[in-house]
Parts: structure tokens; C-alpha cells; sequence
């Protein structure tokens, strides 16, 4: 699967994460990127299923670059 978005050189983007979820999936709200993950938000289960989803779905070897306590993230792409 392609990844919905260009990043451009900053190869960074933000995304709204909605724990807890009945489903995981990446869905695009106009210029919004929202993760709904099926994971709690608890001992860091989503941020760890967020980095998994990219590597899997994408591709992608992502960090969690502010947020991680946060519903609201910037991710780093590597």
C-alpha cells in the first residue's frame, strides 16, 4: 500500500490518534491523518502498535518524535 501522503524533504508529519478503537486503520480527513488503533493507551501498547502498523501497512520505519503521551503526534519517518 502507498503511503497517502508526500512528505517532502522533512520526511515528518502529524497524526491524531484515536486508542482504544474497534478497528486499526489510517484514514485521511482533508489535510487531518487520523490512526484509529485497536490498542489501549496504556504502557505505551499504542504508540507501540502505531510503529508496528507503518512497518506492516507502509513500509515505513517511523519514531514518534512528540506525543507520546499525547493523542496528538509528530511522526519521523526514517
Amino acid at each position: 500500500m502507498t503511503f497517502p501522503f508526500n512528505l517532502g524533504a522533512k520526511k515528518t508529519f502529524s497524526l491524531k490518534v484515536i486508542p482504544n478503537a474497534g478497528r486499526t486503520e489510517l484514514v485521511q480527513e482533508g489535510e487531518i491523518l487520523k490512526l484509529y488503533l485497536k490498542a489501549v493507551p496504556d504502557k505505551n501498547k499504542a504508540n507501540l502498535e502505531l510503529i508496528k502498523f507503518f512497518k506492516k501497512e507502509y513500509h515505513l520505519t517511523v519514531t514518534i518524535k512528540s506525543g507520546l503521551k499525547s493523542r496528538e503526534k509528530v511522526i519521523s519517518v526514517q
